[in-house]
């Protein structure tokens, strides 16, 4: 029963909204049709009711020929009487209506004599009857709107809105007369066809509020104003984000393409040169030959790190960085850290030492990502630290997280340059760091590798005294991001193709060899440490 009535009233309220566009699209042919600028109310009833019966009539006259004439002739016959009828009855129909004392303007509204307030506010202001018909237009920019729009007084408000956007202010209007205290709804008003330049569809934002007199809700504000201008900006902005959003994206790609296509040479350039360096195929004539050797090598390492880096950080800007967790001893990858950079911390004339507290054991991790971590924060140290500092690496478990920390006694960094650290290709520039070779992207990998884990990254400094980088990981793993869900998101297939990291474990003779180290820190090495539980301290 209810649905019935329901389905009911929604006939009638279609069928009425048909009739007042009828109406409205009546009234605008008849202003361009009669001589006169401004017909009355009489003449516009009467064309509408000429109008009203030429329509029923253009379909029954032909089928009432029909039937004394052929079909071809009734058709046109019964169409040109019922046309000449109408022209016929809408003149006389505008003759006997006469014209009143006051006409009816094309575009002017009934105005509300009491309510000189809403004159005041802002944009369009129209009064709505609860059944969201426009009884009084007021505003301080309704002149403005005025000037194109057609006579909003009635459903002429609501049938200019963009049919798409209807619904939406249809149920603010239903919203407010169920007692909310305001809506708010962003729709779309269509410009007449009369109108010249312009867009067609004006974006307004419909403020509504009830207007309650005695405790009973008598009618609905509803303040209109014009956003064409945000609408415009949001769209620019979005489109702008996602030119960004595609140009990161292919950044990164062409990053990983290009770090691919270079290992492959380098691989080369690195094992010929080691090959030449050991003499194996006979013996180089001289010590200069030797030493270009030994630079071209050198040289390679460096390259080969650098492209490692920019390869490893595409990856994770992508969401295609896959982290291989593993219980492993936290003093192992402490000592094989500290194996590889010794004999860069002796050359450059650095004590490197390190402290395990007691307590510290396994952590659940990827271990090629701590040693790495643990390599680049060291380095960094190294390389920053001149001849007689000390380098540190120390370990503890705070709670339910590894925390380690590298100090040194370097230059040090401004309080104001903290906060850009760990940006991809960022280098603080000063007068020291200008001397020492990077690309900067040591710490955004870091960083990187941390946020994969679910850890948390500090950094603390002071120039010319030195700094400290204290980096927590969970210890049983529970931070690690699943690859997996992000793959499924993606929808698409990789390229370059994700290379499926391996584990060799190198001899600690081979540790020792400048061709290989740089290769032991993209794949991890393992070298004995202290025991579980026991606090040692030891120096390179």
């Amino acid at each position: 029963m209810f649905r019935a009535t329901k389905n009911a009233g929604s006939g009638v309220t279609i069928v009425r909204n048909i009739a007042g566009r009828f109406a409205s699209r009546v009234d605008d042919a008849a202003r361009l049709w009669l001589p006169r600028p401004a017909p009355t109310a009489r003449e516009l009833s009467a064309i509408r009711t000429v109008a009203a019966s030429a329509l029923i009539a253009f379909p029954v006259a032909p089928l009432a020929l029909s039937a004394v004439l052929p079909l071809s002739l009734a058709l046109p016959v019964g169409a040109g009487l019922v046309g000449a009828l109408s022209l016929v009855g809408g003149l006389a129909a505008v003759g006997l209506a006469g014209r009143p004392a006051a006409a009816v303007a094309p575009a002017a509204p009934p105005v509300a004599p009491a309510a000189p307030t809403y004159d005041l506010f802002a944009g369009l202001v129209t009064l709505h009857d609860l059944r969201g018909s426009v009884t009084a237009v007021h505003g301080r920019d309704a002149a403005g709107f005025l000037a194109w729009m057609r006579d909003p007084a009635g459903r002429g408000f609501i049938e200019q809105i963009h049919v798409s956007d209807r619904i939406a202010f249809l149920r603010a209007i239903d919203a407010v007369r169920l007692g909310a205290a305001g809506e708010t709804v962003e729709v779309r008003l269509e410009r007449g066809s009369m109108t010249e330049g312009g867009a067609q569809l004006l974006h307004i934002r419909c403020e509504l509020a009830g207007i309650v007199e005695d405790g009973v809700l008598n009618g609905i504000l509803v303040q209109s104003r014009d956003i064409s201008a945000e609408v415009a900006l949001k769209a620019d902005a979005a489109s702008k984000a996602e030119a960004a959003e595609s140009a990161n994206e292919a950044k990164s790609r062409f990053l990983a393409a290009v770090s691919h296509e270079l290992r492959t040479p380098l691989n080369a350039i690195l094992g010929f040169s080691d090959i030449l360096s050991g003499e194996y195929f006979g013996r180089l004539e001289n010590d200069r030959q030797r030493e270009y050797v030994a630079l071209i090598n050198q040289s390679g390492a460096h390259l080969l790190s650098v492209v490692n880096t920019m390869l490893d950080m595409s990856k994770i800007e992508a969401g295609r960085y896959e982290l291989i967790a593993e219980p492993f001893v936290v003093a192992d990858a402490v000592s094989a850290c500290e194996a590889m950079l010794g004999l860069q911390a002796e050359a450059k004339g650095v004590k490197l030492t390190s402290r395990i507290l007691r307590g510290v054991g396994e952590i659940h991790a990827d271990r090629r990502a701590v040693q790495q971590i643990l390599i680049n924060l060291v380095g960094n140290a190294i390389k920053f630290t001149d001849a007689g500092g000390i380098v540190t690496i120390d370990a503890e478990v705070c709670g339910a997280d590894l925390r380690l920390t590298v100090s040194d006694t370097g230059i040090g960094i401004p309080a104001e340059k903290l906060a850009h650290l760990g940006q991809a290709f960022m280098q603080v520039e000063n007068e020291y760091t200008r001397a020492y070779e990077g690309t900067g992207l040591g710490l955004a990998l870091v960083k990187g590798l941390v946020a994969l884990h679910g850890g948390g990254f500090d950094i603390s400094s002071r120039v010319r005294e030195g700094t400290a980088i204290r980096i927590s990981l969970p210890l049983d793993g529970s931070g690690i991001r699943d690859v997996d869900q992000v793959d499924e998101t993606a929808g698409v297939a990789e390229f370059p193709p994700r290379l499926k990291s391996h584990d060799p474990r190198p001899t600690e003779a081979a540790l020792t060899s400048p061709s290989v180290a740089t290769a032991n820190r993209r794949f991890g090495s393992e070298k004995g440490g202290a025991a579980d539980g026991e606090a040692y301290a030891k120096t390179a």
